[in-house]
């Protein structure tokens, strides 16, 4: 019997410590892991040789910093994670294993009209629809992550009144989800996720404070605080497209006057150019055009990254992150949108703030939420069932 304090108990919560920084990383040198955990280099050996002695991770030669170093990865068939992305205007899953490596991914269009029970449904069909052309043990599914265009409840884990799919205000994703699937589902709105996946796999890896901003039918904030979304009590952290920048500006949905949504979002932006563009034109269209130099659409993107500055030199003298992510169909637009952006930052934030951040466009584009989910199921598994008949229960104890 393991007792608190004891040689077995250390040893246990050792492994579970590298397992650990192994399952969020993706993958580490042994030097990393020593630095991620807080063990000596002897310890991190000692458990990786028994961990890769027990199939629970993998060892493949590599480099660090011109040197030869053993990078290490959990097992490819340790267990699957899914992730599944509910957008304004699409249902994107993918499916992935503890390795970090993306096994299958598809999209698919969705009705947002549609009422909650289609879209959980449209999900849990397109789940098994991978699940079966990939080939995966369905057994070995450990967790699905959920992402939403909406804030979430902490507490009751409850979509909030949203414009962006009417009618799902009130339900529970993810319990509905879970039903559906049998496995446990962890919730995120769709601008957390992005800063997740950007974080892991994108414009945001290797630094552990900063904002994604997401720019669609509305305007949010993912923030990551040392290297951790940060949600708040209520969470609702993050919604930047709130912020007041004309007290007698346009009327937002959330009955305010002025706020960044309403000099920003798609859904007020367009209107402006529609007029001598069609009423077809979407948010995409315009960056093409921007990008091939139609002067209207130009002059609205500018204009559009001048606002957002404004919001994220607030965020600046607020939280002073080292990095901001711009994620969204206007991120395509590249310095056209970035230079205002960072205009705005040198004028409005505090100058000290200014100079330590950089202003990115986002690196996956619109997969940043369906890998933010995966990376969520990730993240939110337990380390235990991993080790569970990998390891034995007589392990010799290193400290």
């Amino acid at each position: 019997m393991e007792t608190p304090g004891s040689q077995s108990s250390l040893h246990r919560a050792n492994l579970e410590r590298v397992v650990r920084a192994v399952r969020l990383a993706g993958s580490l040198t042994q030097a990393e892991i020593a630095r991620t955990t807080g063990l000596s280099a002897a310890t991190v050996s000692n458990i990786v040789r028994e961990l890769k002695d027990g199939g629970t991770v993998e060892v493949t030669p590599t480099s660090a910093g011109g040197r030869r170093a053993r990078s290490v990865s959990l097992s490819g068939d340790a267990g699957i994670v899914i992730g599944v992305d509910f957008g304004h205007t699409h249902l994107r899953v993918a499916i992935g294993n503890l390795a970090h490596q993306v096994l299958a991914e598809e999209a698919e269009p969705l009705d947002v009209d549609a009422s909650a029970d289609q879209g959980f449904d449209r999900a849990e069909q397109l789940v098994n629809r991978l699940i079966a052309a990939t080939g995966v043990d369905r057994t070995k599914v450990a967790g699905v992550g959920l992402g939403v265009p909406g804030p979430i409840d902490v507490e009751s884990g409850t979509l909030g009144s949203t414009a962006i799919l009417p009618g799902w205000g009130g339900t529970k994703p993810a319990e509905e989800l879970r039903e559906r699937l049998g496995v446990p589902v962890h919730v995120d709105n769709d601008a957390n996720l992005g800063a997740l996946g950007e974080l892991v796999w994108g414009s945001g890896k290797g630094v552990r404070d900063l904002a994604y901003i997401k720019v669609a039918s509305g305007v949010g904030a993912g923030l990551v605080i040392d290297g951790k979304i940060y949600r708040g009590p209520g969470g609702t952290a993050g919604e930047i497209g709130h912020i007041t920048l004309d007290e007698s500006g346009p009327v937002c949905r959330c009955g305010n006057r002025g706020c960044l949504e309403t000099f920003a979002a798609a859904r007020y932006v367009l209107p402006l150019l529609q007029p001598g563009h069609g009423p077809d034109l979407t948010m995409e269209g315009v960056v093409r055009l921007a990008r091939d130099g139609d002067p209207g659409c130009r002059r609205v993107i500018a204009d559009v990254g001048r606002h957002i500055g404004s919001g994220v030199a607030n965020l600046c003298n607020l939280l002073n992150p080292s990095r901001v992510v711009l994620g969204g169909d206007l991120a395509e637009a590249g310095e056209l949108v970035l230079g205002p952006i960072r205009e705005s930052v040198g004028r409005y934030a505090i100058p000290s703030a200014a100079r330590q951040l950089s202003v990115l466009p986002g690196a996956l584009g619109g997969r940043a939420e369906v890998l933010g989910a995966l990376a969520l199921a990730l993240s939110e598994m337990g380390d235990s069932t991993l080790l569970e008949g990998a390891v034995p229960a007589a392990a010799p104890a290193f400290t």
